[in-house]
This record gives structure tokens, C-alpha cells and sequence, in this order.
């Protein structure tokens, strides 16, 4: 493979040697007229005898080159560690998980979240292959994880996540489906997947319309719906006490399949209720298996060889020596 930068995006920064340039250029014709103006041509010649107009412009050349080889450092010159990409065939897959308080429900043992968390690590045993990205969200949505194929790094993120990932409550679903929509490649219309793992509780009045918006865009909206409808009580994690409403009513979470089952029905995906984690990733893994595959350029476990340490020593080398090389010239 060739050597390719990590951030060319800073390449702008070469057009400023040209500034410099010009700069150089008009003190150098600023220093012409001046020495015109002082009048006697010889006399000008002996007061600034022992000045070296070769040694100024070293030193302007050292100053040029240094900026550009620090630029060269910015980019990061880098070159892969093996000769070719790794190619792999997948999907990308989003999973937007509920992490609100009412997913702390014990309908399902030990909880509904507990539940979700084995259901995605286990779906990404099914999916090496694939790209995963993940999305949490309760009264907001955060991106947690871009897609990737570093699943290790994925099951991280999924053990650590819960309610205090997110610090506003309430379940908003039409925001998790836009953040997950997002994460994806916007001039890519097929290959997109998102699987919402929630209990649907709240009922969020825009999350219908996100879904047609997704459907539009060809994202594929699966949904895993936890809890029972019977639903259970909330032990809130920090007082150990059953969570109770405004008015000292005990607060019961329900699942609410409705709208699970209408969004997925509005973006071509299957709606499924955790009873057996395999029950339902084998549900999944045939839905993913109607969308075609991508190959895609895998760059995230190449290990990168970095140069810009060369750069960044060979500025700091020409600035030390534009600062050693004096202006001035012995006089015999």
C-alpha cells in the first residue's frame, strides 16, 4: 500500500508557504527602496557591510521549510502494515438500546436491561463480519460507538451502558431512530440496518413519522420489544425503593408492543418480543440475511506505520538552525 495521509484535510495549510513568500518578497523590495532614499549608494554599503543577504535568505528558507514539514507532521504520513486492505463482506448494523430507568424492570430476569445487554453481545458473536455502531438513549440520544468492526470494543460499551449513559429520562424514540439513521453513509441507499431493543413505554408521537423517513432512506427498523404487557413494578437503583408517581401511586412499566410493531412494519423489519435471546437473534440474522451484501475496505485493523514523528523532528531541526544562522557576515 502506499503511504497516505490520516488528515489531508489540513493540505490547505502549504497555501500559507505562498503568503510567506510574498511577504519575503515585498521586504525585500521595502529594503530596495530604502536604501534609495538614504541617498549616497556607498555609504549605505558600508554601514550595512557586515549584514548577509545570502544568510537572511537561508534562514527565510529554513523558516518555509520548517512550516511546511511541520503541515507534513499535522497530516500524519502514514503507511499500512500490511501490503493489501483486509476485504470483508457485512452489513452495518445499529443498535439503538433503551436505557431509561423503566428498562431496570425485573418482568425479565435479572432485568430487562440485563437482558438487552446479552441479546446484542450474543448477536455480535453471530456477526463477525459486520460493522456494529451504537446508539443510547432515553429523554435524548447519544452515539456511544460509530460502526465499526472492532466488536471488543463494542462489548465495552454495551456493559457499561445504563440509565446515569444518559441523563435525561423518558423514552424517545423518533430521536434514537434519527441518531442511529445518521450514523450511517448518507449516499449509501441500501445495506442499513437498525435494531431498536426498548420497552416502548412512553409513546412518542414522531416516532411513526421518523420511521416513514427512514423507510425512504432504505434503513431497515427491527425491534425488540422487553418486558410483559402485565408489566412490573421500578426499583429505583439509588434508594432501593419502588418508584411511585407524583400523586404516591406505584408506578407499573408495561411493554408497549403497538408501536414497536408499527415501526417496524413501516420500515420492512420484524418485531420481535425477548423470550430467548436465540429465539430472537435467529429472527434477526434471517431478516439480515434479505439484505444484500457490501464489501467493504476494513481499515480499522490495519496497523498503521506513522512517519510524522520524521517530520516533526526535521522542523524543529531547520527552526534550531534559523535561529543559530546569525544575519551577519565576518568582516576580514
Amino acid at each position: 500500500m502506499d503511504f497516505r495521509f490520516e488528515h489531508i484535510e489540513f493540505v490547505w495549510l502549504f497555501a500559507a508557504i505562498g503568503f510567506f513568500l510574498l511577504l519575503f518578497i515585498f521586504l525585500l523590495l521595502w529594503k530596495r527602496r530604502v536604501k534609495k532614499r538614504i541617498g549616497d549608494k556607498n555609504l549605505v554599503n558600508h554601514l550595512i557591510r557586515n549584514f548577509s543577504s545570502a544568510k537572511f535568505s537561508i534562514k527565510f528558507f529554513c523558516m518555509s521549510v520548517a512550516f511546511a514539514a511541520g503541515v507534513v507532521a499535522v497530516m500524519n504520513p502514514r503507511k499500512a502494515g500490511t501490503d493489501e486492505s483486509i476485504n470483508r463482506k457485512g452489513i452495518d448494523v445499529v443498535i439503538a438500546l433503551d436505557v431509561s430507568k423503566s428498562m431496570l424492570a425485573q418482568d425479565l430476569q435479572p432485568s430487562r436491561l440485563d437482558r438487552a445487554k446479552q441479546l446484542i453481545i450474543n448477536l455480535m458473536n453471530e456477526m463477525p463480519n459486520d460493522r456494529i455502531g451504537l446508539v443510547l438513549f432515553a429523554g435524548k440520544a447519544y452515539l456511544q460507538m460509530p460502526l465499526t468492526t472492532d466488536h471488543n470494543a463494542a462489548r465495552l460499551f454495551v456493559a457499561s451502558a445504563g440509565p446515569g449513559s444518559v441523563p435525561q429520562q423518558g423514552t424517545v424514540v423518533s430521536q434514537a431512530l434519527k441518531m442511529s439513521a445518521g450514523v450511517f453513509n448518507n449516499k449509501e441507499k441500501r445495506f442499513k440496518s437498525v435494531v431498536l431493543i426498548s420497552d416502548g413505554e412512553d409513546h412518542d408521537p414522531d416516532a411513526l413519522k421518523t420511521a416513514t423517513e427512514l423507510a425512504e432512506q432504505g434503513v431497515m427498523v427491527n425491534t425488540i420489544g422487553l418486558g410483559t404487557p402485565e408489566g412490573t413494578t421500578i426499583t429505583e437503583p439509588v434508594t432501593g425503593e419502588i418508584k411511585k408517581d407524583e400523586a404516591g401511586n406505584t408506578v407499573i412499566s408495561k411493554l408497549n408492543e403497538e408501536e414497536l410493531k408499527q415501526i417496524a412494519a413501516t420500515t420492512n423489519g420484524v418485531y420481535n418480543r425477548l423470550q430467548s435471546s436465540n429465539e430472537t437473534i435467529d429472527v434477526l440474522m434471517k431478516q439480515f440475511s434479505q439484505i444484500d451484501k457490501k464489501a467493504f475496505e476494513d481499515n480499522s485493523l490495519l496497523d498503521y506505520k506513522t512517519f510524522f514523528q520524521w517530520f516533526a523532528a526535521a522542523m524543529l531541526l531547520l527552526l534550531l538552525a534559523e535561529f543559530l544562522i546569525p544575519e551577519t557576515r565576518q568582516i576580514k
